[in-house]
């Protein structure tokens, strides 16, 4: 198992990188998060909700993703409500304050569903489990899911990940270990000190220090590495303001307040000439050459924030100005005209009459309903068009159904999928789709930078890339590689 001293530690990412070296080794390694609390998530091929995180373990590990991997998922809706997903499926929502009262001992069950559905189907496989959070939080101990509870209950090694970027990092790890209850201590079998920069020598006398006054092993020290790998959470993505010298394109990414799947931008911001710039509601637009609406837990709330901000109207005048707009998911609800949401899933009270302005930049009209699309899907791109046809993939997660009017062309060959409409006169177009992960096709976001780069008289990119994916792979056993060099596994295999 895979501790923390903090949330952002790093332990999804060692986790991973675990999970790829066990693989190399020849094992089956099975990754398993109790409970995660997220709104960056993945639908598995049986159209159950998890985590991308577990999503991305599991691809390191060779596997293909499942929910049983991530039996309960809380994904935050705003005023300390999240929704309840148990094993891939929504079961309702909860208030904090009411959540471990309620929802322990069904949580206790779907994380031990999940496990036996994992060994059953892997009878050989090794868990790899993360943690969450700090796992000596002791307000909340005794009700603890997915930390020491699970440890114990499998008689888990746990290897315990300390960011020394953060600083403090000696207290980090005395002050968690001196806070395990007794029977909790033995089970921690290392130390791992991340995000190291500078010289690794200068961290032996520290490294000695941890292992005279804690009696552990401190398994090794990864420095910090310079790829971008996949965030952990939306402040990670967030956090990377990083400029690229060979930036060609700006697109602005909306901050929205409940912004979820921020995994779709990944290809975005992995494309060596473009450069990302995040915008909240009531910063300045500016004229980047795109504007992306990512998608969103609370698409009615954030909404009315954009509307509130000013950012609406500025999203109007750039449009009309030739600007670019693409809406993800309840992003492209929010381009629409009308948004209602009569069973009050949006927080509202239920209300045959309730529904809000949309953006009014696409003629589409979207109703919330009880039921979720919850599905991978594949298409045909009709749009941008090309010499060639491309097809797109991802997957649906959404409440809501929506309609468009004549005016609107399909994105695709599945046209309640997204929608297109140009705006001849100034050369603006704006456009969304339902699916998650659009960009990561290599030709049909390579397509769309190109129509950007024509605009601006920039030489087309090459269309013929591979799909995401095999980037992430690279990054993942670049991971990996740098994990092999830098840590030493064996009092954790075999203690």
């Amino acid at each position: 198992m895979v501790l923390g001293t903090s949330s952002g530690a790093g332990k999804s990412l060692m986790t991973a990188a675990l999970c790829r070296v066990l693989r190399r080794r020849g094992e089956t390694p099975l990754p398993f998060k109790g409970q995660n609390m997220s709104n960056n998530a993945w639908v598995d091929q049986a159209g159950g909700e998890m985590a991308y995180s577990q999503a991305l373990q599991a691809w390191a590990a060779g596997l293909e993703p499942e929910c049983a991997m991530n039996p309960v998922l809380l994904k935050p809706q705003g005023d300390s409500t999240s929704e309840l997903i148990h094993l891939g499926r929504s079961v309702g929502s909860a208030r904090a304050e009411h959540y471990y009262r309620d929802w322990f001992k069904p949580g206790w069950q779907a994380i031990r569903q999940g496990l036996n559905a994992l060994q059953t189907t892997y009878p050989n496989g090794r868990l790899v489990l993360e943690g969450a959070g700090s796992p000596v939080e002791v307000n909340l101990q005794r009700r603890d899911l997915t930390n020491l509870r699970l440890a114990q209950y499998l008689k888990a090694r746990c290897v315990l990940v300390a960011d020394i970027e953060r600083g403090g990092v000696f207290a980090q790890i005395v002050g968690t270990l001196n806070l395990l209850r007794p029977v909790e201590r033995p089970l921690i079998k290392g130390l791992l000190i991340n995000r190291f920069r500078g010289r690794r020598e200068l961290f032996d006398e520290g490294q000695r220090w941890l292992e005279d006054n804690t009696d552990l092993p401190v398994l090794g020290v990864m420095p910090w590495l310079d790829e971008l790998f996949p965030p952990e959470d939306s402040l990670d993505l967030l956090e990377r303001r990083g400029r690229k010298r060979s930036a060609e394109l700006e697109i602005a990414v909306l901050k929205l307040p409940s912004l979820s799947n921020f995994s779709d931008l990944d290809p975005l911001e992995a494309e060596p000439t473009v450069q990302l710039r995040w915008v909240a509601p009531g910063e300045e637009l500016g004229s980047p050459d795109a504007v992306v609406i990512p998608g969103s837990k609370q698409t009615l709330r954030d909404l009315a924030a954009i509307h509130s901000r000013g950012l609406g109207a500025a999203l109007h005048a750039y449009s009309a100005g030739g600007g670019h707009v693409f809406g993800i998911c309840g992003g492209m609800q929010m381009l629409g005209e009308e948004l209602c949401d009569p069973h009050g899933l949006e927080g509202g009270a239920p209300s045959s009459n309730s529904s809000q302005a949309g953006l009014c930049l696409l003629p589409l009209r979207t109703v919330f309903s009880a039921d979720k699309a919850l599905r991978q899907r594949s298409s045909a791109a009709l749009w941008p068009g090309g010499t060639n046809s491309l097809k797109i993939e991802g997957f649906e997660l959404h409440h809501g159904l929506t309609s468009a009017s004549e005016t609107c062309k399909p994105l695709c060959s599945d046209a309640e999928l997204g929608w297109v409409m140009p705006f001849a006169e100034h050369g603006g177009l704006v456009a969304g789709t339902y699916l998650h992960g659009v960009f990561e096709s290599g030709p049909w976001r390579r397509r769309w930078l190109n129509q950007l780069r024509e605009r601006k008289g920039l030489p087309l990119l090459r269309e013929d890339q591979p799909h995401h994916s095999r980037q992430r792979e690279a990054l993942l056993d670049r991971l990996a590689d740098a994990f092999e060099l830098h840590i030493n596994l064996e009092p954790l295999l075999h203690s």
